[in-house]
């Protein structure tokens, strides 16, 4: 049964965009992008001494359950170079789970929809241009209601120089 997932992609360290054009192509074939948000640089969150971010989210589908899934995204973040720092920190490539079809889910390691969503625009903003009218299922609000909530100051739409 296929399942749609929006996924939130954030690299700041090394080539950021390659980072995320890496880690889209490495999420097939068990998880089928279908629609990719633009790029956003965005300031840092939680920990505020680091280079800013490039972040995406992408719409995707995937025969994957949650927990599989959840390992499957590691494996994929491990095999792009992402090493172990502090929570926070910096890091080569981050991959979130969103949301997983409608579904709210509270387990060790794995909380679905992303517990800190509405508190992050670096996800909502570019979250906003797939889905909009996404519906968070315990927040009751449209990702849009969502987005309207916060500050989206320190973020703009990423401009790649070409060489």
């Amino acid at each position: 049964m296929k399942h749609t997932i929006y996924l939130g992609l954030g690299s700041n360290l090394g080539d950021r965009m390659g980072n995320l054009r890496a880690s889209v192509a490495a999420l097939r074939p068990a998880v089928e992008p279908l629609a990719l948000s633009p790029v956003y640089e965005t300031a840092p969150w939680g920990y505020e001494e680091q280079d800013d971010f490039l972040n995406q989210v992408i719409r995707a589908e995937t025969d994957l359950l949650p927990d599989e899934l959840l390992k499957y995204v590691k494996a994929i973040e491990r095999q792009l170079g992402r090493r172990p720092r502090f929570r926070y920190g910096p890091r080569e490539i981050d991959v979130d789970i969103l949301f997983y079809d409608d579904l709210h889910m509270e387990s060790f390691g794995l909380n679905v929809p992303h517990p800190r969503i509405a508190e992050r625009a670096f996800v909502l903003v570019p979250l906003a241009d797939l889905a909009p009218d996404l519906h968070h299922p315990t927040l009751d609000k449209t990702v849009q209601e969502l987005l309207a909530e916060v500050d989206t100051s320190g973020i703009s739409q990423y401009q790649e120089i070409e060489k």
